[in-house]
């Protein structure tokens, strides 16, 4: 039993005064390549990871939903006969927005069974790993055995997504849900965001002798404020004056005459996005044809464009990447929404130590905040634990 799963249960007897009837976990996800194309319809490849948020559960025989965790003091409690999305916040409206979310999706109410609920985890909040969609896809799993709902994983995805865009306020696409929810051992989820059609794509990594290095730059980000927001409002401004329902319709081919209907920022963001897309697939591709070991430029281009074009990139980030390129990483960028979080380097597993050694002589010697750096497996995806 790991510390993780053990802890939830004990957190969850202490907060409640008994015991957890199930116990289920969703993992973050690191997003190898496509950031910001999910919810302009296009392309991503994300992988679930070895870092999991655990939710311990029991029935309650009234219509009360208690919600506790190990990062927040309080119980939330709610009458689920109560429950808007409008009516919860903080920490709480992720839970608590998944089962609002639920009922939108099971005839527009909100099963009235209550539950207690508890929520551990190990994967870093901020960072980019998508901590958010670990406990969307926990507690959504949680919810959906709770209520016998039936839904299947990739609507259980567009759940979290909903979940965090009314509740939580946050204007995400689908990508960290579909990698928490629809992941495997050693393989990408390739995600086409406007057909949600998915493919799980293997990576290779460990027989190619590599690893993925994540390193944390501990500067915090919140995708439900400012910088975000602007991102997309740009991307769909883009559209509207190109004449396409979203960027995905843009290719390579429209730039030049993108260039010439839109001011430069405008053009800029769009311009990311479109490369984004086609990087995508040249992932994709090149895993299939050449492996793991040949797809270091695209992650180094991919951050390019996203500190140069989109602009959300910080000098931590930058400082990440380049440190990792520089101690014999194959390939690295940020990851995530930006603003902060993590960078990935893709590092032959011989050079892991010197990677993880040179990012803290770097923050050093630029008196930035010192990086956490760990490694991450791909790995499978949300599941009941008992």
């Amino acid at each position: 039993m790991t510390d993780v799963r053990s802890d939830t249960l004990s957190g969850f007897a202490e907060r409640y005064g008994h015991t957890a009837l199930s116990l289920w976990s969703g993992p973050g996800r690191v997003n190898l390549i496509g950031e910001h194309t999910d919810y302009n319809e296009g392309f991503v490849l994300p992988f679930a990871i070895d870092r999991r948020t655990f939710v311990a559960m029991r029935p309650r025989q009234d219509s009360l939903a208690r919600v506790g965790s190990s990062f927040a003091p309080e119980t939330v409690e709610i009458d689920l006969a109560d429950l808007r999305a409008e009516n919860v916040d903080g920490w709480s409206a992720y839970p608590l927005g998944v089962a609002w979310a639920i009922g939108q999706f099971t005839g527009g109410s909100v099963p009235t069974r209550g539950f207690d609920l508890y929520v551990h985890s190990d994967v870093p909040v901020g960072a980019g790993l998508s901590s958010s969609a670990a406990i969307e896809s926990a507690t959504a799993l949680a919810l959906n055995d709770l209520w016998e709902t039936d839904l299947d994983r990739r609507t259980l995805a567009r759940v979290g997504q909903l979940a965090e865009n009314k509740a939580v306020g946050a204007p995400t696409g689908i990508m960290d849900q579909s990698a928490s929810l629809l992941g495997e051992t050693d393989a990408g989820v390739f995600l086409d965001c406007r057909s949600l059609d998915a493919e799980v794509i293997g990576l290779g990594f460990e027989p190619a002798g590599l690893a993925v290095v994540v390193i944390d730059t501990r500067v915090s980000h919140a995708h439900a404020t400012g910088g975000y927001a602007s991102r997309r409002a740009s991307c769909e401004a883009g559209a509207r004056t190109l004449g396409v329902e979203a960027l995905r319709d843009v290719g390579i081919a429209r730039l030049d005459e993108a260039r010439e209907m839109l001011d430069d920022e405008t053009f800029r963001r769009v311009r990311h996005v479109v490369t984004e897309d086609q990087r995508v697939l040249d992932t994709v591709r090149t895993l299939r044809e050449k492996g793991a070991d040949a797809i270091g430029e695209l992650l180094v281009a991919s951050h390019v464009s996203m500190r140069d074009d989109f602009e959300i990139s910080v000098p931590e980030l930058d400082l990440a990447v380049e440190s990792a390129l520089g101690a014999g990483a194959m390939g690295a960028r940020m990851t995530g929404g930006g603003f902060g979080g993590a960078a990935i380097a893709l590092t032959p597993i011989d050079r892991v130590e010197a990677v993880r050694a040179a990012a803290t002589r770097a923050f050093a010697d630029a008196s930035f905040r010192e990086p956490i750096s760990f490694t991450v497996v791909p790995s499978a995806g949300a599941r009941r634990e008992d």
